[in-house]
């Protein structure tokens, strides 16, 4: 591996002269870079100051053929320090905020010069240096910062009130300043050591306190403010040699509330605490946007009347053996003829176990048993000859038990309006009932028909996507015909819907007879996945994403078509007898692959000409051509990457300095402005369906680099509107 170097690059590093900040200096001058060792001399509570303690850092590097300058300011006169770094080098690429002092005392006992001396020590410290070194990141378009937070700071410690305030407050300094830096290419981190050093000295117990090596740490530090690290906005905690990012995160909470015209009441925080503050589903939080998103979604729930207000009975108990493995295992085509079915339905073959898809039926009862989607749904009469099965999602964490007791939690995460009926997302974890182990997840598409007009959202970011197979012919196939039982068979899993059994609801239903189980396909495929990728061993199972595009009618024959991607199986499953496919856009994730089966080269597909944003960009390509002045006094690039169900699918680049609009990457210059978005949303913005500012809110709309220039782009989506 080529030797990560810092030629050329001047760094300054605050708070030098001793532990973290010397292993700081040291190890960025061994790889070639012009150091700046900055160090007051004085005493981990402030007090004192000597020039010794840089100096002798400096004269280690020079003894050692590297660069180095001393510099014996304090980090409130940080414009200063910058200063030293001009005059002597020329130039700043990197400042390591490093500087600290201690004054812990209880807060009873805290003096505000306490509190106030760490706060200029470690905030406007870092403020001051930084802010004196940014005019000079701008200017070269590069800059890299790095922060020093504390664990005192994210967690709390005992009479540290004024040093955990200000490591925190670090934190949001630099979430803030990662974004206002981004486009000028400056990165900002921030590391959370635990090191021997003055300040800890006394602090950590002595045996860990000898491993506690700072020169464990600098490597961190070094690669984070390296020019190939386009890390930024992070928060990384390291010592003795381990490292890890860390996040904030926020529970799923509660509405408490049903529409908008209803109040919030002291007592309904308080009947609803324990859901509030439950981390069981707990999600990062990564921007304001997406908060900011979560919110405005909360807010077209409530003008629906819709509520997701957490139930305390969304558990249910369930208890299953062998038997039932082996049940579900014929009810989804196992059979005695081939023998890599034995294993689920003999109790007492020597590799005896579950299919992991049999974990899909907790979910299912769920919704069955459980008011849940009543719940979801309070002014709604539900008829279940109307409710279909959308889409399937399941992960399993650990090789699962052949028999257990569990309980299984549920959750509506979105309800969502699709013109000719709603969908309800349903989420459902499953977790051993005695040792709390969590064994898998899963989420459910419900898809009611003939109910809707309460005009909320028609997508959610909640939903995990399906994934179109590759543009090629099938790596492998297999084909199986389902028994005219296979309905009647399968039911007994718990899946009673009459609609399975009974011809006269069928008939009312729309169907000329009872229909399989969408749940029983899903089984059969599982089953020719795993025989010809897994060797037939179901522990390589790790997920499965389905969607149930069409009804099945028992007798009729399942051939499935498989497309390997690495360890990502994606497969269609079709309808001999009619050629229909009835799953669509799903894949199932092996932690392994173990095949003979050899897959075909992927071939790109060649064109997307079927794509609706086309038309958007095409009429903008006119507007431009015929438009060129006015095109040009927007004066930027803007690059769109289209994608369809995520998956990115086309680039076009508005280059409106040239007045030219064309698909693909910019051919000179760089995009000042990265738009990504769904096809259908590009072709609901320029038709004016959707607000562009609504979509960016609500995650639709991803925008890197300078937002505020696509507010020049108006003109253009107006015209667009007028013309589609």
């Amino acid at each position: 591996m080529t030797e990560l170097r810092f030629d050329n690059r001047v760094v300054v590093v605050t708070g030098a002269g001793a532990g973290l900040g010397r292993a700081y200096a040291l190890l960025f001058a061994s790889r070639g870079a012009s150091v700046v060792v900055n160090d007051l001399g004085g005493g981990r509570h402030g007090d004192g100051k000597s020039s010794q303690a840089a100096d002798n850092v400096v004269a280690e590097i020079q003894k050692n053929g590297g660069k180095a300058v001393a510099d014996y300011n304090s980090v409130v006169d940080g414009a200063k320090i910058i200063k030293t770094a001009i005059n002597t080098f020329g130039r700043v690429d990197v400042v390591v905020n490093n500087a600290g002092i201690l004054r812990d005392k209880s807060f009873a006992k805290m003096s505000e010069s306490d509190w106030d001396l760490i706060q200029d020590v470690h905030v406007k410290g870092a403020f001051k240096t930084t802010q004196a070194a940014w005019p000079y990141f701008c200017k070269q378009n590069y800059g890299k910062v790095i922060f020093t937070s504390s664990n005192s700071g994210l967690c709390g410690n005992f009479g540290q009130t004024n040093y955990s305030t200000a490591k925190m407050g670090l934190v949001g300094f630099a979430n803030t300043l990662a974004i206002e830096g981004a486009k000028k290419n400056i990165c900002i981190n921030v590391i959370v050591p635990t090191a021997a050093s003055r300040l800890t000295e006394d602090i950590i117990p002595p045996d860990l306190f000898k491993q506690l090596k700072p020169e464990l740490i600098a490597p961190i530090v070094f690669w984070l403010c390296h020019e190939k690290c386009n890390e930024s906005g992070s928060v990384i905690e390291s010592a003795i040699g381990w490292v890890r990012k860390c996040g904030m995160v926020r529970s799923s909470g509660c509405v408490l509330r049903k529409n908008l015209d209803d109040i919030v009441t002291p007592e309904n925080v308080q009947e609803n605490w324990s859901d509030i503050v439950d981390m069981t589903s707990a999600k990062h939080a990564s921007n304001m946007e997406e908060i900011v998103g979560d919110q405005m979604n909360i807010i077209e729930d409530l003008k629906s009347g819709i509520s997701k207000r957490k139930m305390d009975d969304n558990v249910i108990y369930s208890n299953y053996n062998g038997r039932d493995g082996i049940l579900y295992a014929l009810g989804v085509g196992a059979t005695v003829q081939d023998p890599s079915d034995l294993r689920y339905l003999y109790e007492n073959h020597e590799n005896f176990a579950l299919l992991p898809t049999y974990y899909i039926i907790f979910g299912v009862l769920g919704c069955i048993q459980n008011p849940i989607i009543s719940n979801a749904l309070p002014d709604l009469q539900i008829n279940p000859m109307n409710t279909l099965h959308g889409e399937q999602y399941l992960e399993i964490y650990k090789v699962l038990p052949v028999e257990a007791k569990v309980k299984t939690i549920y959750k509506v995460l979105d309800v969502l309006d699709k013109g000719k009926g709603i969908v309800v997302l349903v989420q459902h974890d499953t977790f051993d009932a005695n040792s709390e182990e969590k064994l898998s997840t899963g989420q459910m598409s419900i898809y009611i028909v003939g109910v809707s007009g309460f005009q909320g959202k028609r997508t959610s970011p909640h939903i995990i996507p399906i994934i179109d197979p590759p543009n090629r012919n099938p790596d492998a196939s297999v084909t199986q015909k389902t028994t005219t039982d296979q309905a009647a068979l399968y039911r007994l899993n718990g899946d009673l819907n009459p609609l399975h059994i009974d011809s006269n609801v069928a008939i009312m239903a729309g169907y000329k007879r009872p229909i399989l189980h969408g749940l029983c396909s899903l089984g059969f495929s599982t089953r020719h996945i795993l025989n010809t990728y897994a060797n037939g061993d179901p522990s390589l199972f790790k997920a499965i994403k389905v969607r149930f595009a069409k009804p099945v009618l028992p007798g009729e024959t399942l051939r499935t078509d498989m497309w390997q991607n690495g360890n990502r199986i994606h497969f269609q499953t079709t309808i001999v007898e009619t050629n229909i496919a009835v799953i669509t856009g799903a894949y199932i994730d092996l932690f392994s692959v173990k095949s003979k089966v050899t897959p075909t080269v992927s071939t790109p597909i060649a064109n997307n000409n079927d794509l609706k944003s086309n038309a958007v960009f095409d009429t903008m390509k006119d507007y431009v051509k015929a438009n060129p002045d006015q095109a040009k006094k927007v004066n930027a690039i803007f690059l769109y990457n289209i994608t369809v169900n995520g998956n990115p699918k086309a680039q076009w680049t508005l280059d409106l300095k040239k007045g030219d609009v064309y698909k693909g990457q910019p051919t000179s210059g760089k995009a000042d402005t990265t738009l990504t978005i769904e096809d259908k949303d590009m072709m609901d913005i320029a038709t004016g369906k959707i607000n562009p500012q609504v979509a960016f809110m609500q995650g639709k709309l991803k925008i890197t680099g300078n937002i505020m220039l696509t507010q020049k782009l108006k003109t253009l989506m107006e015209m667009n509107k007028a013309k589609l």
